[in-house]
């Protein structure tokens, strides 16, 4: 257990270490001078106790009973106290801005250094880490950061700043004194330490919770249709209260002792003041250290700025932990590991020469090559994108303990339509996700243009690739724009062809502003089928020479779909083709068709000789057996 606690401790320093140098590196000038600030400011603060003995045993004192007080000096030390307190608050305002602008630059850098790295991040984290977590990242740990950048950091900055001033002023003034306060300030730090450590610990807890809860909330937003269609509005009510319940207790835990540390370490300071008041009474009367009553009143002031840093890092604490297991948590992220492209061939625009030969050029020609630079001799051959995709004694699985797919041998001639027939679970998906190598192979390999797909660079690969999931994803703005996504420099007249070719020009004409008609939510004006048909000509703007279809007709309803698959067809007309269909209807035409059962091929070759063998597909188009 004091392992673990060690070493929790120690990944907390170096969190601060490194959110303190965000704030240093990014706005280093900004610092220096609101550091400087912070100084006067604590320098300000410590004059007012620091008078106290000046103003009565020089100035007050001496004129008590005097006939003819002349109060010149008194004036002149009035003003310099001004003088000296209005630099405080120009100090004070300076920095107070100049923080505004360094929390929020430090935020930007955070939130950006985040998207970023997320863009490399492979299709693995998001598999593992909800929405709502993520989310959580840029919303609730991020507020947690610039409320400690603002507040918590010039505060704590301006109590080390004041109690080292404080120690100095007080140790000159008396040092007998200054004994009891040092043994006062061991106290504060001794309950300082045990209740700072149990508010940190549900602090922590809290950050977490408070994801769960986040992400519970955003998953089960998306899923209302579902929830209200099987009744789970009580279930899933109950599950939220349990969440709800785990954020509840740790918050109050956290809280609690948050709230009783300020008024525990006051009380402590109000004890001091008192003890502080006694022994310098006794010292005064007794004579001893050369006490006197101004003395005793500055020091008395100080007893209260000595105490009251310790105060106010006290409240600044829970801020503290929350903003470090924020930052934590952000770092995690930031430094999960990239996705991992060791692929050297590159996919390049080419035409022929005179003597038939590959030349790569900048010009679109609608040729294209992989450039393959070998190290061995340092020479660059070219190869011509045609779309041959084959496995060889392939295996993989998600996790080293369970395999999904097995020795798996296919291929996909160029122009040839490869269909996937399997219950849930077979493999199907796993098998497109290996080609765009969202995940890559533990066994055996996959080539593209007799190229091993692990030597492309993930980039060219998956430009040379079309795809069109089940589930649609639309993106806020024109119709033109999420169909422009597919090839971002596609012209307007290539999307207008793409949106005929898929047979989504009719829906878009109707349309109050045709394909300038802004989309949001995900696409929520229009019907699933719609959207089903924006995807298809998204794929067919990027004009890839491989397409994969996976469930791609699933949500559009029989009338639409005879519509679609003339669409489809012109869509694949003359490339290869990777199709995932329950609907074995739309699968007939297919150059092969490939029955997978858990992770193995069972059964391969057309419609009509697979109807012929009176197998397995056979059995799932007559309707003998139902895919599950």
């Amino acid at each position: 257990m004091s392992k673990l606690k060690g070493k929790n401790t120690k990944d907390t320093m170096k969190t601060a270490k490194r959110l303190l140098k965000y704030v240093t590196g990014t706005y280093k000038k900004e610092f220096i001078i609101v550091f400087v600030c912070i100084i006067l400011c604590s320098i300000a603060t410590i004059s007012v106790s620091l008078s106290m003995k000046f103003l009565l045993d020089y100035y007050i004192l001496p004129l008590v009973g005097n006939a003819n007080p002349n109060f010149s000096g008194l004036y002149q030390a009035m003003v310099v106290l001004a003088c000296i307190f209005l630099l405080g608050v120009v100090a004070s305002f300076l920095y107070s801005r100049l923080m505004v602008k360094i929390g929020q630059g430090v935020l930007k850098r955070v939130r950006d250094e985040m998207f970023e790295h997320m863009q490399t991040l492979p299709i693995r984290y998001f598999d593992q880490n909800t929405n709502g977590s993520i989310m959580s990242l840029y919303t609730n740990d991020t507020d947690a950061l610039r409320q400690m950048i603002n507040q918590s950091i010039p505060q704590v900055l301006m109590s080390a700043i004041t109690v080292v001033v404080t120690f100095v002023s007080m140790l000159v003034l008396s040092p007998l004194l200054t004994i009891l306060a040092v043994a006062m300030i061991f106290v504060l730090f001794l309950v300082a330490r045990k209740l700072g450590g149990s508010s940190g610990k549900y602090f922590i807890r809290q950050q977490i919770d408070l994801a769960d809860v986040t992400g519970f909330v955003e998953e089960r937003m998306n899923g209302q249709r579902v929830i209200k269609v099987f009744n789970h509005e009580r279930i899933s009510e109950e599950e939220f209260d349990k969440l709800n319940e785990r954020l509840y207790i740790s918050s109050s835990k956290a809280h609690t002792f948050a709230s009783v540390m300020g008024p525990v370490m006051g009380n402590i300071g109000n004890i001091q003041f008192v003890l502080t008041a006694i022994l310098g009474g006794i010292l005064l009367v007794t004579g001893v250290g050369g006490m006197t009553i101004g003395t005793i009143v500055s020091y008395m002031q100080f007893t209260k700025s000595f105490t009251q840093p310790f105060m106010q890092v006290a409240q600044q604490f829970n801020s503290i932990i929350m903003a470090l297991a924020g930052a934590e948590r952000i770092f995690n992220m930031i430094d999960e590991e990239p996705e991992v492209d060791n692929g050297y061939v590159t996919l390049v625009n080419a035409r022929k020469d005179s003597n038939g030969n590959l030349v790569e050029c900048k010009e679109r020609t609608g040729t294209w090559a992989w450039k393959h630079p070998h190290q061995e001799d340092g020479s660059v051959t070219y190869t011509e994108l045609k779309g041959d995709v084959r496995f060889y004694d392939m295996s993989f699985g998600y996790t080293e303990d369970k395999m999904v797919l097995h020795d798996l041998t296919l291929y996909a001639k160029p122009g040839q339509k490869l269909a996937f027939v399997g219950s849930t679970g077979a493999g199907k998906t796993t098998i497109t996700n290996l080609i765009n190598r969202f995940y890559d192979v533990q066994d055996g390999k996959i080539r593209y243009d007799d190229i091993n797909i692990n030597k492309i660079k993930k980039a060219d690969l998956r430009r040379s690739l079309g795809i069109v999931l089940q589930d649609t994803h639309l993106f806020t703005g024109t119709i033109m724009e999420n169909i422009r996504y597919g090839k971002l420099d596609a012209s307007d007249e290539e999307v207008y062809e793409a949106a005929r070719l898929a047979y989504a020009d009719q829906f878009i004409q109707r349309l109050p502003n045709g394909y300038q008609t802004m989309l949001s939510g995900d696409g929520e004006e229009l019907s699933q089928g719609q959207r089903q048909l924006l995807a298809i000509a998204r794929a067919a703007v990027a004009n890839p020479p491989v397409l994969i279809l996976d469930e791609a007709t699933s949500s559009i309803d029989t009338r639409t779909e005879s519509i679609v698959q003339k669409g489809m067809d012109n869509l694949m007309r003359g490339r290869t083709v990777f199709v995932i269909a329950h609907r074995l209807s739309t699968i007939r035409n297919s150059d092969a068709i490939i029955v997978l059962e858990h992770g193995r091929i069972i059964e391969r070759g057309t419609h009509e000789d697979l109807i012929k063998e009176k197998g397995t597909y056979y059995q799932l188009y007559t309707g003998k057996l139902e895919l599950s």
